[in-house]
């Protein structure tokens, strides 16, 4: 077989470029001189005969051919960068890092058990814990930002195994205006009110799932600042039901009357992102979250990517 006439390093760095949007931009982003990455793109492009990038106005754009030749290019950097990471990780034993980045309708109690066996199990390993609303833990997974996620959705392309359901109810403080109402809540009723939803963590495709058509919304960062804000008497919402059992049971929020969807559950799935590289503490992270379900909520099993769907955490 012929050697290459082109190089990864060459492909990485036209990757680069157009990610960054130009020369100047993909020298900074890869620490190298501009006449650096000039000169790679220029060889690259010799080595091809083949025209890769066209410059319009300040922008290097992808001609036609660059953009085939390297949407092939990519997938071999990843592969790439899969085997380097797959090297390290035999090399060190456990990782050196774990990223964990977890649906924030999860059980913070049962989150909190899960990271402290995972401190015993995995004590030099550092463990990096985000939280994630909506396609927030679809885009952590479809960026393999995270080595575990859990998730209300599989995105296409990934496997899930089922967890567990988190039920939302509908909520309000006691003296809320919708209980002064004297029939069963429709939807014409609540939507003339305040809902409190939580921000999709996700930028590219954010999702409004779980709040009614109206513009009386008050958006807050985190269901800890919705149940505070619903507490405040400043609207309503559906809260994780592990989240204001103490509040419900305490009188100082109450369940909305609802004719229908007073309730709503979400299913929450774990994912590996990542099973080729999968070190022992991504591995002791995935038996761990299994050990801290509930019994009988595995029941559901593995399911395919894509396959699952929920309302949102608000």
């Amino acid at each position: 077989m012929a050697l290459p006439r082109t190089t990864l390093e060459q492909w990485a760095v036209l990757a680069a470029v157009v990610d960054q949007g130009g020369y100047a931009q993909a020298a900074q982003r890869l620490h190298r001189s501009q006449t650096a990455v000039s000169y790679s793109i220029a060889r690259l492009q010799e080595s091809l005969e083949v025209p890769l990038l066209a410059i319009e106005g300040r922008k290097a754009v992808l001609t036609p051919h660059g953009r085939t030749l390297l949407r092939r290019a990519r997938s071999l950097l990843r592969d790439i960068d899969t085997l380097e990471r797959l090297a390290g990780s035999l090399k060190q034993g456990w990782e050196p890092q774990l990223g964990l980045v977890v649906d924030a309708a999860f059980p913070r109690s049962r989150l909190l058990r899960i990271m402290a066996e995972l401190q015993q199990l995995c004590p030099d390993t550092e463990l990096q814990l985000s939280d994630a609303v909506l396609s927030g833990a679809e885009e952590a997974i479809t960026d393999t930002r995270a080595d575990v996620v859990v998730t209300s959705r599989v995105p296409s392309g990934f496997l899930g195994e089922f967890l567990a359901e988190i039920e939302f109810v509908a909520v309000a403080r006691p003296d809320h205006a919708l209980f002064g109402l004297e029939h069963a809540l429709t939807a014409d009723d609540v939507q003339r009110h305040v809902q409190v939803v939580v921000r999709d963590s996700g930028t590219r495709q954010p999702r409004d799932d779980g709040w009614l058509a109206s513009d009386r919304r008050c958006t807050v960062g985190s269901l800890e600042a919705a149940l505070a804000t619903v507490a405040a008497g400043l609207g309503f919402a559906w809260l994780p039901q592990h989240l204001i059992a103490d509040a419900l049971q305490q009188g100082s929020l109450r369940s909305l009357p609802l004719a229908i969807g007073a309730t709503r559950t979400v299913p929450l799935h774990l994912v590996l992102v990542r099973p080729e590289l999968a070190g022992p503490a991504a591995r002791a992270a995935i038996e761990c979250f299994q050990r801290h379900v509930p019994a009988g909520a595995m029941s559901a099993g593995a399911v395919s990517a894509g396959a699952v769907s929920g309302p949102a955490s608000s």
